[in-house]
């Protein structure tokens, strides 16, 4: 069995230890990928509106469509959202001259944990800022939230604030 050098162990802990200092002082500065997914689900059928809201974020009052949407949120908080299309559905029972148009000037992205507060069983939401949301229903988001310690079988939502979601982390 070949024996390792002495200088050669020394040299790659100290290695080691400048990459640990430089992340900040632990593995995780970034912070691991709790969500990555290519894919939303716009709020439709009876899920619109407030009859049957998921984790307390009631529905859109109207159904939407959605082209494209990417999502990671790390377990450090930091979150990107970008939605390509989410506007109206193009169908009833949306007005004809709302189809296919986003009304609301900006998006925002709520983290939704199961979580356990005073030893009990509970839901968090996090939201981040509002950021621009073109009529064509594209936006960009990037923020970081407070994630509550443990974040149980988190779902990203995104709509026009904390309480109304449009579309929300799930295959259609």
């Amino acid at each position: 069995m070949k024996r390792i050098p002495a200088a050669v162990l020394a040299s790659l802990a100290t290695a080691a230890l400048v990459a640990l200092l430089a992340s900040g002082g632990h593995g995780h500065s970034k912070g691991r990928t709790v969500i990555e997914a290519d894919t939303m689900v716009p709020v439709d059928g009876p899920y619109v509106g407030t009859a049957n809201p998921i984790r307390g974020v009631n529905g859109g009052g109207l159904p939407w469509q959605l082209d494209d949407a990417d999502v990671e949120l790390k377990s450090n908080g930091r979150i990107e959202v970008e939605v390509d299309g989410l506007v109206l559905r193009e169908a009833a029972p949306v007005p004809p001259d709302r189809q296919g148009i986003n009304p609301a000037p900006s998006f925002v992205a709520v983290v939704s944990c199961l979580t356990t507060v005073d030893g009990a069983a509970t839901t968090v939401n996090v939201a981040t800022d509002p950021f621009p949301a073109s009529t064509r229903g594209d936006s960009e988001i990037e923020d970081r939230v407070d994630l509550p310690e443990p974040c149980i079988a988190p779902v990203v939502f995104v709509g026009p604030n904390a309480t109304t979601w449009f579309a929300a982390t799930g295959v259609g």
